[in-house]
């Protein structure tokens, strides 16, 4: 107990801390920062209110120490059960918008019969959630320290993090060029139409390009991760933004904004990280949701002249971006963003309904390269390619993370890809 109160007080501070750094990144923010909160202000996000809440449930459930109630052996069924109520609690808000927006007359019992589902639902996630949290935390933290990410034997930060209605946030770049210039998050559960109508006056008044887009986690401290029953998805995402906390005390994540290279870099280190360690998890505790391996490579058979190839979203989007920096460096805006409409209609006609494809469309999404092609930049895509080449050289993901995370710059990370060369 008393080792357990220590590590309160030093969560608290911890706590404190984040409120702080949090605070003062929102005052030192530029002047077309300032221009575009005059719209955003009165519906964004309060993170100090939302830390606070999350910091009290957790020194709660961590003083109780719910867990360790939980038998070893039925740890792995606590949290496969809490996946299965987030899943009912999913279907169970389907329906009931189903029911109340049917033409065909509303069945006022199945709606009274869904709301009271629903209603025990959250009772039970109220107590659950918590105590899930607790045992996912503790595993991502057994594969972190096999990989060696530990002082003392614990992660540092440790990992923690809540499940919650995440924000969304309003990308805001340039017209001229694909550059994230501001990230502002919103209030959870706005409306489409509200949504569209602040894209819409920022976008005139200020001329700029702009889209309001949800977000899986945010990386403050505990991190704020989507409600979901999709567990592999959950613990890739814990573990993603886990890795943010992480780069945070280091150059990489310090240097976060200095440049869109910068951005990319630590995106894409979060994602391969998150999505290796997330497997790891899997594999040992939860084998039976590992996807499955892919198939071996069988020969092709000569496709016929009048069968069309089958639909690559990520080369087609690829293209797409690649065309619009082009477009862009010519100064043909306009033309570019007819070329972007062009497209996303394309892309609907393919069944991706995509709302909006626009220059903050790729400043947010192109910042995501583990992957090569998509909406990233660049014919060869210079950063995501050092960066997943970085891994390449590593003997193990937690050797990369912590090579990369004394990063910079894009100058540094390319000297380290060439200094690794075989």
């Amino acid at each position: 107990m008393q080792r357990r109160t220590y590590v309160l007080i030093a969560d608290f501070a911890v706590a404190l801390l984040a409120v702080l750094l949090l605070t003062a990144d929102c005052a030192a923010i530029s002047t077309i920062q300032d221009r575009i909160r005059l719209y955003t202000y009165p519906l964004e996000f309060n993170y100090t209110d939302w830390l606070l809440r999350a910091w009290f449930t957790k020194a709660e459930f961590g003083a109780l120490g719910a867990e360790r109630f939980v038998p070893q052996a039925g740890r792995r069924e606590t949290v496969l059960e809490y996946a299965h109520l987030m899943g009912d609690i999913g279907r169970s808000r389907w329906k009931l918008q189903e029911e109340i927006a049917t033409p065909n007359g509303r069945d006022e019992k199945a709606i009274a019969a869904l709301r009271a589902h629903l209603r025990e639902d959250y009772r039970r996630r109220s107590w659950l959630a918590p105590i899930a949290e607790q045992i996912i935390q503790e595993q991502i933290s057994l594969v972190l320290a096999e990989q060696g990410v530990t002082l003392g034997g614990e992660p540092i930060p440790p990992v923690m993090y809540r499940t919650t209605d995440v924000p969304m946030a309003l990308v805001v770049s340039p017209r001229n060029v694909i550059r994230q210039i501001a990230n502002i998050s919103l209030r959870p559960g706005l409306t489409l139409d509200q949504q569209i109508q602040l894209e819409d006056k920022v976008a005139h008044d200020l001329n700029l390009s702009t889209l309001v887009v949800p977000i899986g986690g945010v990386g403050v401290y505990p991190t704020m991760v989507m409600q979901t029953g999709d567990l592999p998805w959950l613990i890739d995402t814990v573990a993603h933004e886990w890795t943010h906390n992480y780069l945070a005390w280091h150059p990489l994540g310090m240097h976060y904004d200095s440049t869109p290279e910068m951005r990319v870099i630590n995106e894409t280190t979060a994602n391969i990280v998150g999505k290796e360690v997330g497997r790891m998890v899997l594999k040992r505790f939860y084998p039976e949701l590992l996807p499955p391996p892919p198939p071996p490579p069988s020969k092709k058979k000569k496709a016929s002249p009048n069968t069309p190839p089958p639909f690559d979203f990520r080369a087609e989007m690829h293209k797409t971006r690649v065309h619009v920096d082009e477009l862009l460096a010519e100064g043909k805006i306009e033309e570019a963003e007819a070329y972007m409409e062009q497209r996303r209609k394309f892309f609907w006609e393919h069944g991706y309904h995509i709302r909006k494809l626009n220059q903050a469309y790729f400043a947010f999404y192109g910042a995501y390269a583990d992957v090569s092609g998509g909406a990233a930049g660049a014919t060869e895509d210079p950063v995501g390619a050092a960066v997943r080449k970085l891994r390449a050289q590593s003997p193990s993901v937690g050797a990369f993370l912590k090579r990369i995370a004394h990063v910079s710059s894009f100058a540094e990370l390319k000297a380290m890809v060439e200094e690794g060369k075989p």
